[in-house]
């Protein structure tokens, strides 16, 4: 049997490579990002000198309040997130601990990451064009959409876009502005066809959305559950499955008629 002396001992020298595996796992880098609020962009303005939406073939409306697109901010493909980082990402509302792939799936080369970001929002725009045109019974030949959004990239503005196309076009069909010259944020895909899908990282476009002024906020339907985990004080959740949805739930709101969906 060990000494009690012999025992502190060997205790000690089994602490040591505990307390290295310990120490490794907290500085050592693991696969995930971390996630805060980032940049909001009202649509229906300007960024960085130019307007986000400019069209020529038909009068575009003067409209009031602001349709704000949002986004995340994420540590980059090639950063080192320790053990440390993780965990108070866990602790903090204002943080989210992401899966590295999920942040950047297309790869861990900054080049490829940005062109593929830049394509998709291609892409995002070129939908919303003619979703919006679709929506209002306008063919592309006859009505000219640019639109220009500075150093952001993806899919998930791409709802946004086409409400500001359409309220710059018509508005709520009656001479009024969808936003009823509230500010509103939301975020989500659209295909050609008017259909809304997740984005992901909508707990966080929430506090970026309140943090800049909004009062509602456009949420796929099937992130109702993550946008309510750390909802903001004084946002109205509101979500939306299509194009039509989305339109007739601002018409709603304006107007104070009709169903206005909530989470």
């Amino acid at each position: 049997m060990l000494s009690r002396l012999s025992r502190r001992k060997a205790v000690a020298v089994c602490a040591l490579p505990v307390l290295a595996l310990l120490a490794t796992a907290v500085f050592a880098p693991l696969p995930f990002s971390v996630a805060q609020p980032g940049i909001t962009a009202n649509v229906l303005g300007e960024n960085k000198g130019a307007p986000v939406i400019t069209i020529s073939g038909a009068p575009a409306r003067r409209t009031t309040g602001q349709l704000r697109m949002t986004t995340i901010e994420a540590t980059g493909p090639d950063a080192r997130v320790s053990l440390g980082d993780v965990v108070d990402g866990w602790f903090r509302t204002d943080r989210a601990v992401m899966p590295r792939d999920a942040v950047y799936p297309s790869g861990n080369n900054v080049q490829e990451i940005e062109r593929h970001n830049t394509e998709q929002m291609k892409q995002s725009q070129d939908a919303a064009t003619r979703a919006a045109l679709r929506y209002l019974n306008l063919g592309d030949k006859d009505v000219r959409v640019t639109l220009k959004l500075a150093d952001v990239g993806g899919p998930s503005a791409g709802l946004l876009f086409t409400l500001g196309i359409i309220d710059k076009l018509r508005g709520d069909g009656s001479g009024g502005d969808l936003t009823g010259g509230r500010t509103i944020a939301g975020t989500g895909t659209i295909d050609t066809a008017g259909t809304v899908g997740a984005v992901g990282g909508v707990a966080l476009k929430t506090q970026a959305a309140r943090r800049d002024g909004a009062s509602v906020f456009l949420v796929p339907r099937a992130e109702c559950s993550d946008a309510k985990a750390e909802l903001p004080k004084g946002l109205r959740l509101v979500p939306v499955n299509t194009l039509n949805g989305a339109v007739d739930a601002l018409v709603a709101l304006e107007k104070g008629k009709g169903s206005v969906p909530s989470c």
